[in-house]
This record gives C-alpha cells, structure tokens and sequence, in this order.
C-alpha cells in the first residue's frame, strides 16, 4: 500500500529557488554543509547517491540538521529508493523515470521529482501521476527554448531543469511560467567543501534568494 509522502514534490521544488545538487566524499562534511545551506535559505538539499558515503551523508543530515529536508538524488531502482528511505531521505530524485521507480518511492511515501529529458519521457511520467518533473540534462537536452515548447502540449506540468544550469543562466529557466526551481552544483563546489569553507556556502545560498521573485 502507498504511503502518503511528509512533503510532496511540489513543495520540494516551491521551498527555494534552487535545489543543490550536492556529491559528498567525506561524511564530515555533511552536517556542517547542511547547516551552511539552511543558514542560507536553502532547506531542500538533494545528495546524490553517486558515492560510497551518500547514504550515511544523508543519516547524519536526517539525524543532526532537523531544519533540514534531505533527500537523495541519483535514485534508479527500487533498491536505491529503498536504501535512500532507509537513510532517512524524504523526496527522491531520479535521472530519467520508470514506472518501478515511481512504485517505489510511493511506497515508500517518499516524494519523487522524477527525470525526464523527451515529451514521450514525460507522457509516461504522467500517466504514473507525476506531475512535477525534473529535466535534465537541461542544457544539452534543449535548454529554455525545450521548456518553452513543452508550454503548450504539457500546459499542467511544472520543471525542475537541472544539468548545466548555473548562476548566471539560472534567471532565464525561472523566467518561464513552467518553471518552478532549478538544480544546481554550484552552491556546493568540491573546492569549497574540501576546505571546509562553510561560510562561503552559506554566501552562495543566500545569493540564490534573489533569482526569482
């Protein structure tokens, strides 16, 4: 049976301007970075599972940074929608979309932003009740002239673009009416994380806030 998920994906991708994408090698680094984000207006924190740390990065987030909201990116199976629920995550966020992953994660009552980067990616995705999607790659896959396109055919669905956005291109996604949030990895660079440097982190969040308004 279903689960009902604590925050839906709408409100995932309404909570902030942007979602940061983050990759953690080190698990010390979590806590803090969390801490750094939410200092900056940034609650929403993706961690993808694209390390062998990402699941106990997301335990100690879940555990020590209540104010918080942590979910995991780079989710392709069940198993990992598992796993990341197990951890404590509370939305998923996967590169493209099957209908064993959205299973899952309603199972799981976890709130799925699922991938989609073609209108038939996205006519699946809805048929599933999905209705909230993220598009990546976004600028390889079309940019904002793609999004604008899907204006018209898929007028009910809100986005999510992530892959090759930046601070200096992100205004243009927001722009759109279709256009809820963006993704990026900018907030949390490798460098920046390496060093420790959490003050900057909370800079680069805070500098999001104005991107929409």
């Amino acid at each position: 049976m279903s689960k009902i998920p604590r925050y839906s994906a709408l409100q995932v991708i309404q909570d902030a301007p942007v979602i940061p994408v983050i990759v953690l090698n080190d698990v010390a680094h979590a806590v803090p970075m969390a801490r750094a984000l939410v200092a900056g207006g940034i609650r929403m924190l993706e961690v993808t599972l694209r390390t062998p740390q990402a699941l106990a990065c997301i335990e100690a987030i879940a555990k020590e940074v209540p104010e918080a909201i942590v979910g995991a990116g780079t989710v392709r199976t069940k198993a990992d929608a598992q796993a990341a629920a197990m951890a404590g995550a509370l939305f998923a966020v996967s590169p493209g979309y099957t209908s064993a992953v959205g299973q899952a994660c309603r199972d799981l009552g976890l709130a799925l932003l699922p991938g989609v980067a073609t209108g038939s990616e996205i006519m699946m995705a809805q048929e599933d009740g999905f209705t909230e999607l993220k598009f990546f790659p976004a600028m390889q896959a079309g940019g904002p002239a793609m999004l604008k396109a899907w204006g018209g055919p898929f007028f009910d669905v809100k986005f999510c673009p992530t892959g090759g956005v930046t601070l200096q291109n992100a205004t243009e996604f927001l722009a759109l009416p279709n256009v809820v949030c963006v993704g990026g990895s900018w907030l949390v660079p490798a460098v920046t994380l390496a060093q420790g440097d959490w003050a900057r982190i909370t800079q680069l969040a805070r500098d999001t806030q104005d991107l929409k308004k």
